[in-house]
């Protein structure tokens, strides 16, 4: 053996030694885990993981929309998951201000080019760079605002009841960078752009989101905010090491206020994906600042909603647990849908 193949063998080892001692082994036996034959089958797997519920919605093509689902709805009340029940989309929101941003835009009424400084006056006087800062920028995450929620006063176990207090986290702060210098996510962009929407429209942007894109969907169990649903139909939702359900915190910020169900949100997604939800003016200016596909995080609710145009599949996950290495297996759970479902 020559000293260059020894040395290749050596390093290889030493990777996977390096590997099995670094990554966590609840992660590791996820990842490792053989692939079952089935998505209900994958479900279920989930549950070894300390997840406390699961639900899975597939919406592929020429096929009847699947429903999959294990744990627990309620695990305190051991009621089992329920693949009807709602949840607190978190982030996914965005993707629902994105697009009634671009039919404003589409309409006239507002343009991707209008600064922060003349769409928010008041508000803009404390935000650096405010002239430079355009509603593009904003939608696109590359404005160079702090992020509110990565603050450290950000209040995640009573949340703020107005948005002026998650605005006036960042007040005054420095610039994380001059504006389209870079992508960096911040949820205060689509707080900034949910006032915006208010203002130009002179009513809530979450009235114009039910009337412009839920109602045209056929979608009824798609809400704003918490205040508007009823908590026993509610997925609970548990943070690893806290032992009380945490589903009655109230986040109403735009852009992770909004609740629905795994159905209701693949049949947004298709919609948006398809260009059946917009116009053709308003989808060339949704491509043009927007993603098609989004997750979401808050305390208790982790999803993920994706279109596979390669199977032509709608996927979305609701897993009721975060903290610890929750996330990780999310992911490792959902990539392992998709590999089933591209098996077939």
């Amino acid at each position: 053996m020559s000293f260059k193949s020894f040395f290749r063998i050596l390093f290889i080892v030493a990777s996977i030694i390096c590997t099995i001692y670094f990554v966590p082994w609840l992660i590791l036996r996820a990842w490792l885990a053989p692939t079952p034959d089935t998505i209900q089958e994958q479900v279920d797997m989930a549950m070894n993981y300390k997840l406390d519920g699961i639900i899975v919605y597939v919406d592929q093509g020429g096929k009847e929309p699947q429903f999959y689902w294990a744990g627990w709805k309620d695990r305190d009340k051991k009621i089992p998951a329920d693949p009807n029940s709602l949840f607190k989309i978190a982030s996914i929101s965005k993707l629902y201000i994105a697009a009634a941003a671009s039919k404003i835009v589409a309409s006239g009424n507002l343009s991707l080019d209008d600064t922060l400084e003349e769409l928010l006056p008041e508000i803009a006087r404390h935000i650096e760079n405010s002239d430079q800062i355009t509603l593009r920028l904003l939608i696109q995450h590359r404005s160079g605002i702090p992020n509110y929620s990565d603050h450290p006063d950000y209040p995640w176990d009573t949340p703020f009841t107005r948005n002026i207090q998650a605005l006036e986290l960042i007040y005054d702060l420095p610039a994380d960078f001059l504006p389209n210098e870079k992508y960096a996510y911040s949820n205060t962009n689509y707080l900034l752009i949910g006032e915006i929407l208010d203002k130009t429209l002179g009513f809530s942007h979450h009235d114009y989101i039910g009337t412009e894109i839920l109602e045209p969907l056929g979608l009824k169990r798609t809400y704003s905010l918490l205040s508007e649903v009823d908590q026993d139909k509610l997925m609970s939702g548990y943070f690893i090491g806290y032992p009380l359900d945490i589903k009655g915190n109230d986040f109403i910020h735009p852009g992770g206020s909004m609740i629905s169900t795994a159905e209701e949100v693949a049949i947004f997604l298709r919609a948006l994906n398809d260009g059946t939800l917009l116009t053709e003016k308003e989808q060339e200016i949704y491509s043009s600042v927007y993603v098609f596909e989004h997750t979401g995080l808050l305390p208790g609710y982790q999803s993920i909603a994706k279109y596979h145009p390669d199977i032509d599949a709608v996927v979305v996950q609701f897993v009721n647990t975060n903290g610890g290495y929750a996330w990780n297996i999310h992911e490792i759970v959902y990539n392992k849908v998709v590999k089933i479902l591209r098996s077939k």
